[in-house]
């Protein structure tokens, strides 16, 4: 449970790198209504959309690491993809056609959005959301290296899921009251994004090197979901009434 969290603490951390990236989006999202009740409402659905996005790939990624961790390779996973977050922000060159925006669908995303700005309702601002989360994002990718390490389709699902909603509370502010934060901020902001990529990357490999270490770094037999399924099988025996 601890690693789902961490997914959280990434999505609010990294919401002011989400200001910058998705922020104009935001800004121009057709939040119609003579009340802020309306507006918020319109501003969570697209935001929430963005976050069932999230969690559809957190649920393809976690079964991936599912199935790793199902041949035993599950405190691998763990290890490898916390390597993985602290080099992205070591080695911040290896990544760079992440966030380039060159990928084949990326466009056509675009051109979706476009399109629903046009609705003008509830409905087009929780697609918008769906769509937006398809957009390139180096952060959205280090997040899915997250969902890989939780070793199942439902951890997965709700890391990603949690990770939409950390970054909820800053990017519905810039849908509502607009940018209310100065560059100047931002940028001091997103100095502090890097640090947590590799401290959360750090709780990932120790996950994976089975410390002992209560709640951080469990023992392998707590790991393996085979070794753990076939202790449970032993207790459940011993205790039967049969034996």
């Amino acid at each position: 449970m601890d690693i789902v969290l961490s997914g959280f603490v990434l999505g609010l951390m990294g919401s002011f790198h989400c200001a910058g990236m998705c922020g104009p989006i935001a800004l121009a999202l057709p939040l119609n209504g003579n009340n802020n009740a309306v507006k918020v409402t319109g501003g969570v659905l697209y935001n929430l959309g963005r976050s069932v996005t999230y969690a559809l790939m957190g649920a393809v990624f976690g079964l991936v690491g599912q199935g790793l961790s199902l041949v035993g390779f599950q405190k691998w996973v763990s290890v490898a993809m916390g390597a993985l977050m602290i080099i992205s922000v070591l080695v911040p060159s290896l990544f760079k056609k992440v966030n380039s925006g060159k990928i084949p669908f990326a466009g056509a995303v675009r051109k979706g959005i476009q399109r629903l700005f046009a609705k003008k309702s509830f409905g087009g601002l929780f697609f918008i959301g769906l769509l937006n989360g398809l957009l390139p994002c180096g952060l959205v990718y280090v997040a899915i290296a997250g969902a890989i390490g939780a070793g199942g389709v439902a951890e997965g699902a709700l890391f990603m899921l949690l990770f939409g909603l950390g970054t909820l509370p800053l990017m519905l502010a810039i849908s509502i009251l607009g940018n209310m934060m100065s560059l100047s901020v931002r940028n001091k902001m997103n100095k502090v994004i890097p640090v947590m990529v590799v401290v959360i990357g750090l709780i990932f490999v120790l996950r994976g090197l089975s410390l002992g270490i209560p709640y951080l770094s469990p023992p392998e037999s707590k790991l393996s979901p085979a070794a753990h399924s076939q202790v449970d099988t032993m207790e459940a025996v011993d205790n039967s009434c049969c034996h």
